[in-house]
């Protein structure tokens, strides 16, 4: 019986470290993530979401709600680094202890063993247990490896991440002059047209397209990215591809003088980005094109005020429908999920339904705060 005890706590402490170690692996060495219910990092991020966001909602001012979902993704951050430490320690102890008759002075209880451990996987060595036989020594060296390891894994996954975050926020931030805070693809398209700048618009679409080929990879690779916020008010990642989409969407299908072949790139890739994202963090979309009738006459009106020529209202319609769905539902999703700043055509949509004036005054409302 206490051979096989000896066994079991081995075992048991093997099987917690390699669990550790596994997450470690997939989630900073891995270049793309591996989907998984039971990983301690996909753990602690969607539940810890859930609860942030709920609590984040409650808030009464939209500041306050900003700057508590922003504290979000760093914390998990530092709460993953002492989970995976906390974790190793544990393992590394539970195998320590079951050699515990092969120390001096030999090992007394579980916490002691688990010190030990922690003293050889941090390597501070203020314990004076000395490890006498083989498979005591091995534990030994291997908790300081894991330990080093994890530890230096964890400071090159902060650095990438960060570096990381901060180009994704170069173009982002770079869209508030054309298209506003929030970001709006129509406002884009007006902006463009009024200070004489539609010829730049190829060139912005191509830096788009590029921009939504790197968020696609990053944020496969390291899932915890789409829960950084923008450190600007009114400003998202998500809103700000939503609104570089529907001004795509508005060049293939409403303006008849726009760059269609960069808008068709941007739009392809746009879209790519869109439904991949939302299967790889289960967001579920629908086919509805997410604008009534009337907003998209209202934009049009906007389009035509400021000197672009369009084409006849009921095709236009018919192709923003048909080309919006593609990406709408989805987009939609994941804005309520990472609960994302209103913005004209992205997030909740729901009051939209209601009669045209009790709806101006709603965002009339949202948008004053």
């Amino acid at each position: 019986m206490a051979f096989m005890a000896v066994v079991l706590e081995f075992l048991a402490g093997l099987a917690l470290s390699v669990y550790v170690l596994n997450d470690v692996f997939q989630s900073v060495v891995v270049p793309r993530s591996t989907p998984s219910r039971f990983r301690i990092s996909r753990l602690v991020i969607v539940n810890g979401w859930r609860l942030m966001r709920a609590v984040g909602l409650r808030s009464r001012t939209a500041g306050s709600r900003e700057r508590m979902l922003g504290t979000f993704a760093p914390m998990a951050v530092i709460f993953l680094l002492v989970i995976w430490i906390t974790g190793l320690i544990i393992g590394f102890g539970l195998m320590l202890y079951a050699f515990r008759d092969s120390t001096t002075p030999p090992i007394e209880n579980l916490g002691s063993a688990i010190y030990t451990a922690g003293t050889s996987l941090l390597t501070i060595s203020f314990s004076n247990v000395v490890a006498n036989s083989g498979g005591a020594r091995l534990v030994s060296i291997a908790a300081g490896m894991a330990g080093l390891g994890t530890i230096a894994l964890a400071i090159s996954f902060l650095f990438s991440i960060y570096a990381t975050f901060q180009r994704r926020e170069v173009l982002v931030v770079t869209l508030d002059a054309r298209a506003g805070a929030p970001p709006s693809g129509v406002n884009l398209l007006e902006t463009a047209a009024k200070l004489g700048m539609t010829d730049d618009l190829p060139a912005l679409f191509a830096d788009w397209e590029k921009w939504a080929a790197e968020v696609l990879d990053s944020h496969i690779a390291y899932p915890l990215l789409a829960y950084f916020r923008s450190s600007h008010d009114n400003e998202s990642w998500l809103s700000a591809l939503g609104a570089v989409l529907d001004a795509t969407t508005l060049v293939l299908t409403t303006v008849e003088d726009g760059p269609h072949g960069p808008a068709k790139m941007m739009f392809a890739m746009g879209t790519h980005l869109v439904e991949d994202l939302g299967r790889f963090f289960r967001r579920p979309g629908d086919h509805e094109v997410g604008v009534e009738r009337y907003e998209f006459d209202q934009a049009r009106e906007r389009l035509a005020a400021v000197g672009w020529e369009l084409r006849p209202a009921e095709e236009s319609w018919m192709g923003f429908s048909r080309l919006r769905v593609q990406y709408a539902g989805q987009l939609n999703s994941m804005a309520k999920w990472w609960a994302i700043p209103p913005t004209q055509w992205i997030g909740d949509r729901s009051f939209v339904r209601f009669t045209l004036p009790r709806h101006e005054a709603i965002t009339t409302r949202v948008v004053n705060g």
